[in-house]
């Protein structure tokens, strides 16, 4: 087989020249007869392995799903989808907060944009002992970064679901004997300004509720976590309440919103609540 310098060798024998390579044609970069600026393009549903770093200092290891955007000027027909994960894969697989505004302002450099938008999704574990035998399990919550830089500032947002259990005050206060009860969900998102764990947000959420929930309970266990339960009725209502009361406290916390929705066990409708400061 012919080098490449064989055969442009070979080609000046024959009298002839060397082919060139061709330019290949950029099409992104073309201008749009339109004139529409694009508020936000990019990848959206990218599923990447990461570390997170926990409140122990320790790296755990889970998949983000990841949307990256920037916007685009009028004069543009498309972005370049590929510098995105050029951009992504360049930062390697540790995430914490404080190196999303590097991977922000290199979005920014690579793609030429004013404003660049990052969001990972992804489970998140604690290994959680019962209240009475101590028998550890694995709880999972979900997790999410919203981050947005504009030139040089920056907007994040920390979000978090957690499950728990919720008891009925009027069902409690009207009936002989038990209360209905039954799986709450609650999201948590957060500005402040300065980080906050992910494990102090779920901590706040499970100790506003009837009681929290465990992946692992042997008998008494159970017996413990049901009478916390009656012992602690909420409406979905006080749920969110008791959660911004923690969120009050905090200083560093400049905005946040509350969502707490109950999967009703005697309805076939949820119970739904909602507070908001900032």
């Amino acid at each position: 087989m012919l080098k490449i310098s064989d055969a442009m060798a070979a080609e000046r024998v024959r009298g002839t020249r060397p082919r060139k390579r061709s330019r290949l044609c950029d099409k992104q970069s073309e201008p749009d007869y339109r004139e529409l600026r694009i508020d936000k393009v990019g990848v959206r549903g990218l599923r990447f392995p990461i570390q997170i770093r926990d409140k122990a200092h320790t790296l755990q290891n889970t998949v983000a799903t990841i949307g990256m955007y920037v916007d685009l000027p009028k004069e543009f027909k498309g972005t370049h989808m590929s510098r995105f994960l050029e951009v992504l894969h360049a930062h390697g697989r540790v995430v914490h907060v404080e190196n999303i505004p590097d991977i922000l302002a290199a979005m920014q450099r690579k793609l030429k944009a004013a404003k660049a938008h990052l969001e990972m999704e992804f489970p998140f574990f604690r290994v959680k002992p019962a209240p009475v035998s101590g028998k550890a399990g694995v709880m999972d919550y979900q997790a999410r970064f919203d981050a947005t830089a504009c030139g040089s500032d920056l907007d994040f947002v920390l979000s978090v679901k957690v499950g728990v259990t919720t008891l009925c005050p009027c069902s409690k206060a009207i009936s002989r004997r038990g209360a209905h009860n039954q799986r709450g969900t609650v999201t948590v998102q957060v500005r402040s300004r300065k980080a906050i764990w992910i494990e102090d947000l779920i901590g706040m959420v499970e100790r506003s509720a009837s009681s929290e929930l465990y992946s692992l309970l042997k008998r008494q266990d159970e017996k413990a976590v049901t009478e916390r339960a009656y012992a602690h009725p909420v409406f979905v209502e006080d749920l969110v309440r008791n959660v911004a009361v923690e969120l009050n406290r905090r200083a560093d916390v400049t905005w946040y919103r509350v969502e707490a929705e109950n999967h009703e066990s005697i309805h076939n409708h949820n119970a739904y609540a909602c507070i908001e400061k900032g």
